[in-house]
């Protein structure tokens, strides 16, 4: 019996047969690439948010009533003040600033808040009370938020939107704290989050 080969249609049929499985094929991997890469950046940012509220809520718990002193003059700062009218968010002093190294400085640290742009930028000083030449040591917190607003709760369990109390007068006023702290932060893609504080001790 004679042998009969594979014709050139026959060729041709097969050729485009297997152009279309790899097409659908590589249709198929750059799906799964695209949602793999989605799912990471969904990963990355959900970490940055969380890392962002896990510093905000350990700065806040760790309040600490140690008022600072003008850098001219000896008025001083209160140990937490906050007005949505400032372009600083919040300027506070808390304890627990970790020190692995053992440099011989104090374990409270003076930091303050403020947005530029979308950007969340938390500032700390390496001196309690600085002086007029002292900077900041600044770092982006979070990106992509478009706003930030806190609430105070005091003693009476009454809310303020600043701190000290607005008509607050007391001799206290410096280093008086409130009880709990409430962060709104509003970001770009993923809405409106909520955190309550309670202040330690």
């Amino acid at each position: 019996m004679k042998e009969r080969g594979i014709t050139l249609v026959e060729l041709l049929v097969a050729i485009f047969i297997f152009a279309i499985v790899a097409a659908i094929a590589m249709g198929g991997y750059n799906e799964m690439m695209k949602q793999s890469d989605i799912v990471k950046r969904g990963a990355g940012r959900t970490r940055e948010i969380q890392s962002a509220m896990q510093r905000l809520n350990l700065d806040f718990t760790s309040l600490e009533p140690r008022p600072v002193r003008e850098p001219l003059g000896d008025a001083l700062q209160p140990a937490l003040r906050s007005d949505a009218r400032k372009e600083q968010i919040a300027e506070l002093t808390h304890s627990s600033w970790s020190n692995p190294a053992g440099v011989p400085r104090s374990t409270l640290q003076r930091v303050a808040y403020r947005l530029e742009d979308t950007k969340l930028i938390r500032e700390y000083w390496l001196a309690l009370d600085r002086t007029m030449d002292s900077e900041p040591e600044t770092a982006v917190l979070l990106e992509r938020v478009k706003r930030m607003e806190l609430r105070f709760m005091d003693n009476n369990r009454t809310w303020h939107q600043q701190w000290p109390p607005l008509g607050y007068s007391a001799p206290d006023g410096p280093r008086l704290r409130p009880i709990a702290v409430e962060i709104t932060l509003e970001l770009e893609d993923w809405g409106e989050l909520k955190r309550l504080i309670e202040v330690s001790g």
